[in-house]
């Protein structure tokens, strides 16, 4: 176990909050989360667990470092969304454990989603292909595109990444819908609100239809053949969330006949399961390859220079140590139960 030293004291404060990050951070990232937790925060790293420890930070813990843990508090997933090994193992042995997300690539994902979308709109990649062979013929010919001014675009998920999206697209001159679990806080620019039994309702009036919720046991097939047809023609989607909220099979059939006029897609239905695997995994069993009406990502969405996407990951990892060390509502708090 790699031992850290307390931060400096600043303001006196004698009780302490033992935290204990399983996969220890690049030298450079750990030493900016402890120029930023509170003099009370005590770090530590390594695979080998202490068992007085109040705070976990770990994706996937196992039944024994758990068990181990005899006076866990708290356990943060460095990052966003609960595993659903994770998940399972938490409702079954530690239901009351406090669990928290990190939201730290929220705004990478937003901006990729943006980008899904107006290039989907605007047919950015046909029109890129058939240029760099000099093939002017689709300035000429009108290649087909969205105005997405005076559009509808409904959201599902209005969190960290949707609501971004959100006031995105409204900066765009759309008119924004959007589903989300908990309709309590106003949100930051002119959005309507609805819960997700409305759903059937919003489907056909939009023209853009964005996913940003996370994967749970509600949301799982969420987007079938039934709802891919109440969407009204033109109508471009966006998938930002995971793969199997929409169904394989009839988003493929949608985006071959036209039903869907285009989609940007960063979640998909298959992925590496090695190293060796990533030069040559396709996606999906379905050949989305084959479409010209489909922007493919291989789920980069949170994806930024890596020095900064770590030190924003340390800054996030200290908002809420800091707030766990002070007794205040620590941000991101997870709900086992509806799994995010």
């Amino acid at each position: 176990m790699s031992q850290v030293k307390e931060n400096p004291a600043r303001d006196g404060i004698l009780d302490r909050l033992q935290v204990h990050i399983l996969h220890p951070p690049q030298d450079r990232d750990l030493q900016h989360l402890l120029s930023v937790v509170d003099s009370n925060v005590l770090i530590t790293t390594g695979e080998q667990l202490p068992d007085d420890i109040d705070v976990l930070v770990h994706g996937r813990p196992t039944h024994e470092q758990l068990a181990l843990c005899t006076r866990l508090k708290s356990l943060i997933i460095p990052y966003a969304g609960v595993p659903a090994e994770t998940r399972v193992q938490l409702l079954n042995t530690h239901p009351t454990l406090a669990v928290y997300n990190l939201h730290h690539n929220a705004v990478a994902a937003s901006e990729l989603a943006l980008t899904l979308l107006l290039a989907a709109a605007k047919t950015i990649l046909p029109v890129d292909r058939k240029f760099r062979n000099n093939d002017w013929r689709s300035r000429y010919d009108g290649a087909p595109t969205m105005l997405l001014e005076g559009k509808t675009a409904l959201i599902l998920g209005l969190g960290a990444i949707g609501s971004r999206i959100a006031n995105a697209c409204h900066a765009l001159g759309m008119t924004i819908h959007a589903i989300r679990r908990q309709i309590t806080l106003p949100p930051a620019a002119p959005i309507t609100t609805h819960t997700l039994n409305e759903l059937p309702e919003l489907l056909s009036i939009a023209d853009v239809l964005c996913v940003a919720l996370p994967l749970t046991h509600e949301t799982e097939g969420l987007i079938g053949e039934t709802e891919i047809n109440a969407l009204p023609s033109p109508c471009i989607l966006v998938n930002i969330a995971r793969g199997n909220i929409i169904q394989e099979e009839p988003l493929y059939t949608a985006l071959k006949t036209g039903k869907i006029t285009a989609a940007g897609l960063d979640v998909w239905y298959n992925y590496p399961r090695s190293s060796e695997a990533q030069a040559n995994t396709p996606p999906s069993e379905y050949p989305f390859h084959e479409l010209d009406n489909v922007i493919m990502s291989p789920h980069r969405g949170g994806a930024f220079r890596l020095e900064e996407l770590e030190k924003k990951r340390m800054t996030d990892l200290a908002h809420t140590l800091n707030a766990l060390a002070r007794n205040e509502t620590a941000p991101h708090r997870v709900d086992l139960h509806a799994g995010y």
